[in-house]
């Protein structure tokens, strides 16, 4: 039986020929990492460390973040990273990690919500008999005693959605009825992100009904997925990212 996962679901609808290649065929990626993922990982490690010692009651200062941060850039970055934009550096993307993380910082002291989590997985049953299956990690997750709502926390270095778009989001709405499970007591479940290029935070919730639906429609893909034939690639400008480039007949320029 097959465990999917948010990813492995964006992946089938991005492109099905980069899905056969990363999950049926498991082809050796082109990419390991790109710059972007990379710088992605280590602002994710460096709030993951933040956290962990707030959870300890051990607040660290705006420049122990900032040299956790910078150690683990300097110890783990390599020249088989991939830039695609060849005008940007890797000082570049260093200093922005560095903006993202004092951004956040001065932003979100003293860090006084109940944190009672960190890259949380969660395993979540799409039907009664347990055929489907999905898992994913949480980046963060806050209780709020006083209210009994649970906040699922997810950090973003990328491009910012709109509302609408998060109101519609998959991926921590499927979190959230992980989260329902494990507290079947809560009074509700808060979905937000920190889109930390623009500095702000988005919120979003869902009700049981929309949640009950989601669930359907992602059994649904999932049933779509396992009865593919065709695996056609959907050629377009995320081919220059695409870490199986070198194996595609259809990529563009």
């Amino acid at each position: 039986m097959v465990i999917y996962s948010h990813s492995r679901l964006s992946t089938y609808e991005q492109c099905k020929l980069k899905f056969k290649f990363r999950y049926i065929d498991k082809l050796q990626p082109e990419i390991e990492h790109t710059i972007e993922g990379f710088l992605g990982g280590i602002v994710h490690e460096s709030l993951e460390w933040l956290y962990n010692q707030v959870i300890n009651k051990n607040i660290p200062s705006l420049e122990q973040l900032i040299e956790y941060y910078a150690i683990h850039w300097n110890k783990h970055y390599n020249s088989e990273i991939k830039i695609v934009n060849t005008e940007l550096t890797p000082e570049f993307y260093f200093d922005k990690g560095i903006k993202f993380l004092i951004d956040y910082y001065v932003k979100n002291q003293p860090f006084s919500e109940n944190t009672i989590a960190i890259e949380h997985q969660i395993v979540l049953d799409l039907d009664d008999s347990g055929k489907y299956q999905l898992q994913g990690f949480i980046d963060r997750l806050v209780h709020n005693k006083e209210t009994n709502i649970f906040e699922i926390h997810d950090y973003k270095t990328g491009a910012m959605k709109t509302q609408e778009d998060l109101d519609k989001d998959r991926q921590l709405a499927l979190y959230s009825l992980g989260v329902r499970k494990l507290f079947p007591e809560t009074k509700d479940v808060y979905l937000i992100w920190h889109y930390l290029d623009f500095n702000e935070k988005k919120q979003s919730t869902r009700t049981i009904e929309q949640l009950e639906q989601l669930k359907q429609d992602v059994i649904q893909l999932i049933t779509q997925i396992e009865s593919e034939k065709e695996f056609n690639a959907n050629p377009g400008i995320l081919c220059r990212w695409c870490e199986f480039r070198k194996y595609c007949p259809h990529k563009t320029p």
